[in-house]
């Protein structure tokens, strides 16, 4: 019988281009030389509470920035990305502490399939903007990993973006209520549109709150996914502003209108 599955994103298709254009922070990055994160990383990041002493890896580590938070808040850390690239770049960041951090810094090339590290060895794992990107069996294949490579009082933590039940579900209404109020030619048929270029490709496996709660759950994790969206910041019209309050922060609406997914999750017992 062939193998059926998706072939893995190839590691050459993540460039240089990619992490300083498309990659998410990319603009905090460049603005601040790598010293702040963006608005999602920094949420997500918030909920590791990493502190002095512990170990953490970060998953598809990137430009490497977390990598650096992390070892100047005392713990050590460690990062991995298949792509050359990434590393390039995160060796680049993490130079930059090198012998000033209070945390060791190490890095390495690998894929998310393979972690190459021993069995309980970090306090926290860190899956920032990687879930997106990794077909189904890839992405049980690594939560599999997490799972070996966490401590037995670890936790998991995910940022993924966007909810794909916002793209199937909700749009179409957004659009057709833009439309009807003449602001239709901002909103393609196709939500996609609206990713970087670069993502448009290597966005294969987007997420809804359901799916990654099954898929935590089918890798042996318990704990709490949930939804949030970036704050709004709009002069509209009280009615306007009423209707987008009740969609983003009451059930059933915002199961399909929040934008962005995360997940806390430890070793289910």
């Amino acid at each position: 019988m062939t193998d059926q599955r998706p072939a893995p994103i190839a590691p050459e298709r993540y460039t240089e281009e990619y992490f300083l254009t498309a990659c998410e922070g990319y603009e905090d990055f460049l603005a601040s030389d790598g010293e702040n994160l963006s608005r999602r990383l920094e949420a997500a990041f918030a909920l590791a509470a990493v502190a002095p002493g512990m170990t953490v890896l970060d998953v598809a580590c990137g430009r490497g920035e977390i990598v650096r938070h992390c070892a100047r808040l005392g713990a050590d850390a460690y990062g991995f990305d298949y792509a050359r690239a990434a590393i390039k770049l995160a060796r680049g960041v993490i130079a930059r502490d090198a012998g000033d951090a209070p945390g060791k810094m190490g890095l390495a090339q690998a894929d998310a399939k393979h972690f190459p590290y021993p069995a309980r060895a970090f306090d926290r794992v860190l899956m920032f903007d990687i879930v997106e990107h990794l077909h189904p069996w890839e992405l049980h294949t690594a939560l599999l990993e997490a799972h070996r490579v966490l401590k037995d009082d670890g936790m998991l933590i995910i940022h993924t973006a966007p909810n794909a039940w916002y793209d199937r579900y909700a749009y179409p209404v957004v659009r057709l209520f833009r439309r009807l109020i003449g602001q239709g030619a901002a909103y393609p048929a196709d939500p996609r549109q609206f990713l970087v270029e670069h993502n448009r490709d290597v966005h294969v496996n987007e997420q809804s709150l359901l799916s990654l709660r099954r898929t935590l759950r089918r890798a042996g994790f318990a704990g709490r996914v949930w939804l949030d969206s970036p704050p709004q910041r709009r002069q509209e019209f009280v009615l306007l502003a009423g209707l987008r309050y009740a969609l983003f922060r009451w059930p059933p609406f915002r199961w399909f209108f929040e934008r962005e997914v995360f997940a806390v999750a430890s070793k289910r017992r």
